[in-house]
């Protein structure tokens, strides 16, 4: 404060992040009068001093009351820069992530205990040999697993990982079953660990928003650390109490099980992923036909359906190769019959299957509409109400021939050159990201001739 009760002038400031700035004043003794961070609720409040160097034996470095408290384990356990480093939603869902991880480590421990027993673990009448062959193949079908599991796709991986050892739990229960139920857990086991980690890539490109992807990644193993050496201290404490009680057992894990899958609804909910997959694609464009208006990210993910797969839907294929749709000059020259844009549409219409060929010039705003141009096609065969052009379209699909499904595909262009820049701006203003997407799109592209320009695609 200056003389007179006038608030002084402040010579700087500083800010982490997105916190509250904090100024800096001179005191009359020259040095520096920084005000507090401002963390209230630890209990730091009011200004401290900056001894200027040289003075008083100073050294002119920031108190330690200046630091944000438990800096310490923030630095370890969260990314640098947090929160302002990772997406809005990586606080919530890395607390419900921790949570089933807990869970599953309890589940876990209760399932070795089972194996272990199985294997003759405290039986003088075990053999090492046996034990060792049993051993060796359950890992060796794992390993199989995982390979056939890489090339193929994973689904409902933590209700597998549950299943697995829930068959580890009830292996010694059945001896004679047991190396055929530890090979068969150890496979599920196996798909389990493909599949979680290439949705934690995918999740850690999400959150990850300057380029931090490593260091996204380094804290959330050390945080999956810190979560598995809990489980491990309440697993020792555990473990005596369920070795003289199979039931009690087998009641700890369907519990635990329970908390497992809970965990993983409630952090599945709390992402919030502002790229577009089919599912979410399909939600976002049946709310803007019916009612004129694009869903946000966070609307559309509470919006999107955890199970896939059980209802019929359309079959969209991106990037499929040009030869498996046409055999003949004629079936060519109908396929390209009205496409300007650089991609070619087959709709089989009883079978509610749409095939796209791709251009080599397909960019993804182009594959982004030719899988829209798709999922219009699929609106045009359910219900609900429909833009006008798009209503007498569907007047023309349920009262026509299927033959004239290449004239519903020519209609929906013209359509969708009106639509199209209308969604696409929707998309953006709402906080999608247009310039990637989660469409599942094959390698396959093709270049064509256009009539009459005889324009190459």
């Amino acid at each position: 404060m200056a003389d007179g009760g006038s608030p002084a002038a402040q010579l700087c400031s500083e800010q982490f992040g997105s916190g509250a700035a904090r100024g800096c004043l001179a005191a009359a003794d020259g040095s520096l009068q920084w005000e507090a961070w401002g963390w209230r609720c630890w209990g730091f409040s009011g200004p401290f001093t900056v001894k200027p160097p040289g003075r008083d034996g100073g050294a002119g470095g920031t108190p330690g009351a200046a630091s944000p408290p438990l800096s310490g384990l923030t630095a370890v356990f969260l990314p640098q820069g947090f929160p302002d480093s990772v997406s809005p939603d990586y606080l919530p869902y890395q607390l419900w992530d921790s949570v089933q991880a807990f869970a599953s480590s309890l589940s876990g421990s209760l399932a070795t205990h089972a194996v272990l027993l199985g294997i003759g673990v405290g039986n003088e009448k075990a053999s090492v040999s046996a034990a060792t062959a049993t051993w060796l193949m359950k890992d060796s079908t794992g390993m199989l697993g995982r390979i056939i599991f890489a090339w193929w796709k994973g689904l409902f991986a933590d209700i597998l990982n549950d299943v697995a050892m829930f068959l580890e739990i009830m292996a010694p229960i059945y001896p004679v079953f047991f190396t055929m139920t530890v090979c068969t857990s150890n496979l599920a086991k196996c798909i389990v660990s493909v599949a979680g980690g290439a949705t934690r890539a995918a999740l850690t490109m999400h959150q990850a928003r300057r380029n931090n992807m490593a260091d996204v990644s380094a804290k959330d193993s050390s945080q999956e650390t810190l979560v598995n050496l809990a489980g491990l201290l309440v697993s020792l404490l555990m473990l005596p109490l369920v070795s003289a009680c199979p039931s009690f057992s087998l009641a700890c894990f369907f519990f635990l099980t329970a908390l497992h899958i809970y965990a993983n609804y409630r952090a599945v909910r709390a992402l919030v992923l502002e790229t577009l997959n089919e599912g979410r694609l399909r939600l976002v464009l049946k709310h803007f036909l019916q009612r004129g208006e694009v869903l946000g990210p966070t609307s559309a993910n509470q919006m999107e359906p955890l199970w896939t797969g059980f209802w019929p839907s359309l079959s969209l294929s991106l990037g499929v190769p040009l030869h498996r749709l046409i055999s003949s000059v004629f079936e060519l020259q109908q396929l390209v019959e009205g496409h300007q844009q650089p991609y070619l549409l087959r709709w089989d219409q009883s079978q509610k299957q749409v095939q796209v060929v791709l251009s080599q010039m397909a960019d993804p705003e182009t594959i982004l509409r030719a899988a829209i141009h798709g999922l219009v096609l699929e609106a045009l065969q359910g219900d609900g109400p429909l833009p006008r052009e798009l209503e007498e379209l569907r007047n023309l699909v349920r009262a026509g021939p299927e033959k004239e499904r290449w004239v519903i595909v020519r209609e929906t262009h013209r359509v969708l050159d009106r639509l199209f820049p209308k969604f696409l701006k929707g998309l953006q203003d709402a906080g999608w990201k247009t310039e990637k997407h989660q469409l599942e799109v094959d390698e396959w592209r093709a270049t064509w001739l256009l009539s009459p320009e005889k324009k190459i695609l």
